[in-house]
């Protein structure tokens, strides 16, 4: 069965919301509908041939998570872009892939230092983990590095760029430019009862996380332990909700199989 020992989580979240789990050490994918409750038929799959470009690199990767942009200031329907950003290495290259779920293609790979995402560098090969922290649709994002501590960051505006083409699939550059504005906030914190209460005795067991965006309930940040176990952590409340559990046939069907 895969071990859960190398592996990298990430949430999709166009159309029915789903986990995908890579197994870095196979090079194989899984993919957790969330409606269903188990992993679908036939997986795990192979990456080759998947992934459209980004398929050679997910050997490399190291965290990812979603995002969802949405258009609120152009004369339009309301409509929302989500965006799975992929963090990895190309060669000695700290780069992010931006991957247009809504059409299953890679839109960017760049560079972490050219993109807004360059005030990670400092920790990027400490990152474990990493999600939106979605409170109010907030521009807030918080990682778990491997040494004890987590990052927190804000970049003081919403993660909304009203100069995406929805319709034509054109990405515009300004979301991948950082922005400098005098409210953003990078701070290194220590993993404790005061930051993240009720992680603190697993900070060193931890080796990947993903969140569920549940509706018309908080959302939920499943992050998974050594030895097979996870723990479900409340994004808005900031508190351990219970854990650990262990990661099996009934708590996450079809997860384990070969």
């Amino acid at each position: 069965m895969p071990k859960l020992t190398n592996v990298v989580a990430v949430d999709w979240r166009a159309g029915k919301d789903k986990f995908y789990f890579f197994y870095k050490n196979t090079n194989t994918y899984s993919r957790f509908d969330i409606d269903d409750n188990k992993v679908a038929d036939g997986y795990p799959w192979t990456v080759k041939g998947r992934w459209a470009t980004f398929d050679e690199h997910v050997k490399n990767l190291l965290f990812g998570f979603s995002t969802t942009a949405l258009t609120l200031d152009r004369p339009m329907d309301r409509s929302d872009l989500d965006i799975l950003w992929l963090f990895y290495y190309e060669h000695e290259t700290p780069m992010v892939c931006a991957y247009n779920q809504d059409t299953d293609k890679v839109m960017d790979a760049r560079p972490v230092e050219a993109t807004k995402w360059k005030r990670l560098l400092p920790y990027f090969d400490r990152i474990i983990t990493g999600t939106w922290w979605q409170v109010n649709r907030s521009s807030l994002f918080r990682f778990i590095l491997n040494d004890g501590n987590s990052l927190y960051l804000d970049w003081g505006e919403t993660p909304q760029n009203p100069k995406v083409d929805y319709a034509s699939d054109k990405y515009d550059d300004n979301l991948f430019k950082p922005v400098a504005t005098p409210t953003q906030t990078t701070r290194l914190e220590p993993i404790t009862e005061t930051t993240w209460p009720g992680l603190a005795p697993y900070k060193d067991r931890i080796i990947t996380g993903v969140q569920k965006d549940r509706t018309l309930a908080d959302n939920y940040y499943y992050i998974f332990l050594t030895d097979h176990q996870y723990l479900i952590y409340n994004i808005p409340e900031n508190a351990l909700v219970s854990g650990p559990h262990s990661v099996n046939d009934e708590s996450w069907p079809g997860l384990l199989r070969n």
